[in-house]
C-alpha cells in the first residue's frame, strides 16, 4: 500500500486559518468591523449613530443591498449585468408613464413594468447563452438601449425627463404600499415615549417623530438577502448556480441545465433592479431619466467586497449584503464626519482594488495555483 499521506491533494489537511481565509464572507466581515470602528471613533458624536443617523445609512445600504443580491447570484453563475443602473431608471420611468401619463391604476403600472424589465433580463440571458458572447458586451449594449429609451420616451410623451405625481397617483392603491409604505410606527413611538431612543426633535411639527417607521425598501432588502442566501445554500438550484459558474461544461455533463440557470439569474437581477426602482419612485414621488446612474458598478463592487470571484463559481449573498452595508455606512459616514463627499468614489476605487487582490489570493488557495 502506498503512503497517501504525502502529496495526495484529496486528503491534504487545510489549516483552520486557511479555511477561514477561503470563506467568501471574510472580506465583508473584516470591512464591516473596520468601517464601524473607524466612524465610531471619528463620527460618534456627529449624530451618525442616533435614530435618524442609523436610519439614513440603513436606507442607503438597503438600496445597494437589493441590487447586490441579484448581481451576486448572477456573478456566482459566471456572468455580469452592466444594465442594472439603466434598468432602474427605465423601470421608474415606465411606472411614471403608465401610472401618471396614461392614468393606469398604479398596481397595473407596477406589474406591467416588472413584466417588461424581467423580459429584458430574459433577453439578455438568452442572447448570452445562445451566442456565446460575453455578458459584459451584451449587457453593455442593453445599458445604452435602456438609457436611451428612458430619455426618449418621456421627452416624446411629456416633453421632459422628470415626471412627478407618482405619490398622488398611488393613493389608495393596494400594491404601491408594499414598496413605498413604512412599518412599525407604533413601536418607534413607544420607544420614544419610554426614552429608549430619541425619536423626537425640538421644533418638529406637533411632535411628529423623526423616525416614524421602517421603509419597505429595508424590508425588501432583508427579505431578498434571506431568500437569496437560502436558495444559494439550501437548495439544489443553488448548487446549480455554483456549478454553472464554476465549470459550465462539466456541469452540463452532470445534467445541470446551465443555460436555464443563467437566464433565470439574469431575470432575477432585472427583478431586483425593478424592486429598487419602484421603492425609489414611491419614496420621491417622481421618476427621472438619470436615476440609477453607475448603480451597476456599485452592485458589482459590493459583491466583490463580499467575496465573490470575478471568474464565477464562488461567492456569498451574506458577503454581498455586508459589502452593501459598508457602502451605505461609508457614504453617510463621510458626511457625518465632515469629509468631502467626492472622496466616496476614491474609497470605492481603493476598496475594489483591495478586494480583487484578496480574491485573487483566495482563488489561488482554492485552485492550488502558484
Amino acid at each position: 500500500m502506498s503512503d497517501v499521506s504525502n502529496g495526495d491533494e484529496r486528503i491534504k489537511e487545510i489549516s483552520k486559518f486557511r479555511q477561514a481565509l477561503i470563506r467568501p464572507e471574510l472580506g465583508g466581515i473584516v470591512g464591516t468591523v473596520a468601517v464601524f470602528v473607524f466612524f465610531g471613533l471619528f463620527a460618534f458624536d456627529s449624530g451618525m449613530f442616533n435614530s435618524q443617523g442609523v436610519m439614513n445609512w440603513s436606507v442607503v445600504s438597503a438600496q445597494f443591498m437589493i441590487i447586490a443580491v441579484g448581481a451576486c447570484l448572477l456573478m456566482i453563475a459566471g456572468e455580469f449585468d452592466l444594465s442594472v443602473g439603466s434598468m432602474i431608471g427605465f423601470a421608474g420611468m415606465m411606472i411614471a408613464i403608465f401610472g401618471v401619463t396614461l392614468g393606469w391604476p398604479m398596481w397595473i403600472a407596477i406589474l406591467v413594468t416588472f413584466a417588461i424589465c424581467v423580459a429584458f433580463g430574459a433577453l439578455n440571458g438568452y442572447i448570452v447563452v445562445k451566442t456565446g458572447l460575453p455578458s459584459f458586451i451584451v449587457t453593455l449594449a442593453t445599458l445604452f438601449i435602456l438609457r436611451g429609451f428612458t430619455i426618449f420616451i418621456p421627452q416624446t410623451v411629456e416633453r421632459k425627463t422628470i415626471i412627478g405625481g407618482i405619490r398622488e397617483a398611488a393613493e389608495g392603491d393596494w400594491l404601491a404600499p408594499i414598496f413605498g409604505a413604512k412599518i412599525g410606527a407604533p413601536i418607534f413611538n413607544w420607544l420614544g415615549d419610554m426614552g429608549i431612543i430619541s425619536v423626537f426633535e425640538r421644533g418638529n411639527r406637533a411632535g411628529e417623530p423623526v423616525v416614524n417607521g421602517i421603509p419597505m425598501l429595508i424590508v425588501w432588502a432583508i427579505g431578498l438577502v434571506i431568500v437569496g442566501h437560502f436558495v444559494l445554500t439550501r437548495t439544489r438550484f443553488g448548487n446549480w448556480i455554483f456549478a454553472a459558474g464554476g465549470d459550465a461544461d462539466a456541469a452540463r455533463n452532470a445534467g445541470v441545465p446551465v443555460s436555464s440557470v443563467k437566464i433565470k439569474m439574469f431575470m432575477f437581477t432585472a427583478f431586483c433592479a425593478t424592486v429598487f426602482a419602484v421603492c425609489q419612485v414611491m419614496e420621491f414621488g417622481s421618476a427621472g431619466a438619470d436615476r440609477g446612474l453607475l448603480k451597476e458598478f456599485e452592485a458589482i463592487i459590493a459583491v466583490v467586497i463580499g467575496g465573490a470571484l470575478l471568474t464565477g463559481g464562488y461567492g456569498s449573498v451574506i458577503g454581498a449584503a455586508l459589502g452593501a452595508l459598508i457602502f451605505g455606512v461609508v457614504q453617510q459616514g463621510l458626511f457625518f464626519a465632515g469629509v468631502e463627499s467626492s472622496l466616496f468614489r476614491v474609497f470605492l476605487g481603493i476598496i475594489l482594488l483591495a478586494a480583487v487582490i484578496l480574491n485573487t489570493y483566495i482563488r489561488r488557495i482554492i485552485t492550488g495555483e502558484r
